[in-house]
């Protein structure tokens, strides 16, 4: 198999087809989504290759017979048949209200002219859009398809003003219910974004779109599987260690029973030949951080996290989750769904090492940690308990937490409790890739965090003082509930030292207190 072009930041369907791009072929699905529905909404995070399916859609409804040649779908379909396709995209910048209706008109007015369409009176975007789809249908004599790219791009930029963005939800509420109202001019319709907005607050007049972000059948349309790598991008792989591309960059899991890679971050390797957060570093996510704070949410609270199925698929400006933020924007996935009664509930994780690594370092330098000082905090701290200088270990953490801006302690509630200070070195350490066990469970009880480093096992637990003169009740509390809940003895069969490492947290001086170790 010879080496082809990787198309990094291609998401036009005729290029890659036309000047010898590597292409992993979809299409097998998509023939799917045509035969059984007309009305379609996917999400996915970013850089996940939402536009090109839209684009590989529109070449197809427009038949582009010699675009398809060697492709599943080529033998399914009737090229004689060929669609008019409105394509919106929401890419530009929504910070001033009139920017939304701007956008809109702008894009219809090409699509009239490409399509050899006057200019029609109409001045608002809603009747624009149904004077479009009804004049596209009757000049073609056929129904439009309808492909609307990063549909809710105008709500998200605008989050950090709810009345902007509730003005833009409403308004592009009217707008796709023109899309339902006009449904005898359309063929089919598929609209996506990042979020999954309910239906009340945005979809209300577009309420007949089949949500397919969490249909098994539809888990790999977006995402590259290892069967895609081993077809497509085997020339690619020479040189490279699979297993370190698996722990890397693969994981990401929307039901069904494969786990999927980031494209982005693929093809961003095998150019570079270099394992890097290459998804990661092309957006950082401050509206996240700011969020955390905001609800109180220990950055320790984000691994493992249990959930209702119904949250991760819940959205909307006055009520945002942050399970479903977390899931819909790609930091975290679905790791285990159980089932409970009538409810089903999910375990979300990091998916892969990129998003472990590269989100708790960016939320480090959100904390004030900048540049190569959080990478040596912890690789300090790292070093002090590999040498069992515990010492050393609560000298430096306790100089390390000293660091952190004062508004951070004092932010909602959580310098009251003993996550805060837990999530600190949980940070460090998930920032220089330590082997942790968050939250760790035993038959009685859960450790804060397991450390396993050096070949040995660090159990760790914080309580509160209320004083310093409290310190050694709350470090007897610590040890004491150690060895009673036996959090050490799940790792008796790993034949390394233990240690269990009791840590007091002072409420008034916003700090360490006192450590204190002992063998297991």
């Amino acid at each position: 198999m010879n080496r082809r072009l990787l198309p990094i930041g291609i998401q036009d369907f005729r290029t890659i087809r036309e000047q010898g791009f590597y292409y992993v072929d979809k299409t097998p699905l998509v023939r799917r989504l045509v035969a059984e529905g007309r009305f379609y909404f996917l999400s996915r995070p970013r850089r996940f290759g939402k536009s090109l399916l839209l684009d590989t859609l529109r070449s197809l409804f427009e038949c582009r017979e010699e675009l398809f040649r060697g492709l599943d779908i080529h033998k399914h379909w009737d090229w004689s048949a060929a669609h008019p396709v409105l394509r919106l995209s929401f890419g530009g910048k929504y910070n001033d209200p009139e920017d939304l209706e701007r956008s809109i008109l702008a894009q219809l007015d090409v699509i009239e002219r490409n399509s050899g369409l006057r200019s029609a009176s109409f001045r608002t975007g809603p009747e624009r859009l149904w004077d479009l789809l009804d004049r596209l249908h009757r000049s073609a004599g056929r129904q439009v398809v309808v492909l609307v790219d990063e549909y809710d791009k105008p709500i998200l930029d605008v989050l950090h003003d709810p009345e902007l963005a509730i003005a833009n939800r409403d308004y592009l509420r009217g707008f796709y219910g023109i899309i339902k109202d006009a449904a005898e001019h359309v063929r089919f319709v598929f609209v996506t974004g990042v979020s999954m907005f309910s239906k009340a607050g945005l979809f209300s007049g577009l309420n007949n779109l089949r949500d397919i972000s969490l249909d098994p059948r539809y888990a790999t349309i977006c995402g590259y599987t290892e069967d895609d790598i081993d077809r497509v991008f085997g020339p690619e792989l020479d040189g490279l260690d699979r297993e370190e591309i698996r722990i890397w960059y693969k994981g990401y899991h929307w039901r069904g029973g494969e786990r999927v890679y980031n494209p982005y971050d693929l093809l961003l390797l095998f150019d570079s030949r270099e394992f890097r957060p290459y998804w990661f570093e092309t957006g950082s996510p401050s509206f996240l951080f700011r969020m955390l704070m905001e609800k109180s949410v220990s950055p320790m609270e984000i691994e493992n996290r249990m959930a209702d199925m119904s949250l991760v698929s819940k959205f909307d400006v006055n009520d945002i989750g942050i399970e479903a933020l977390l899931f819909q924007t790609g930091y975290l996935t679905i790791a285990e769904e159980r089932k409970e009664g009538f409810r089903t509930f999910c375990r979300l994780d990091y998916p892969n090492l990129e998003v472990r690594l590269a989100l708790n370092d960016e939320l480090l330098a959100y904390l004030g940690k900048a540049g190569m000082e959080k990478l040596d905090e912890g690789r300090a701290l790292r070093a002090h308990l590999e040498a069992n200088d515990f010492e050393k270990f609560g000298d430096r953490l306790r100089s390390y937490i000293s660091g952190i801006p004062y508004q951070w302690h004092a932010s909602g509630d959580l310098a009251r409790y003993e996550a805060w200070y837990a999530s600190l070195l949980h940070m460090c350490f998930r920032a220089i890739g330590v082997d942790l066990r968050v939250e760790d469970a035993s038959s009685r009880g859960r450790a804060d965090m397991v450390a396993l480093t050096g070949g040995q096992v660090f159990v760790l637990e914080f309580k509160m003082a209320e004083g310093e003169g409290d310190a050694n009740i709350a470090l007897d509390a610590a040890i004491a509930q150690m060895r009673d809940r036996g959090y050490a003895e799940k790792y008796r069969d790993r034949g390394e030292p233990i240690h269990l490492i009791g840590v007091a947290c002072g409420r008034e001086a916003r700090n360490l207190l006192e450590i204190r170790a002992v063998p297991a």
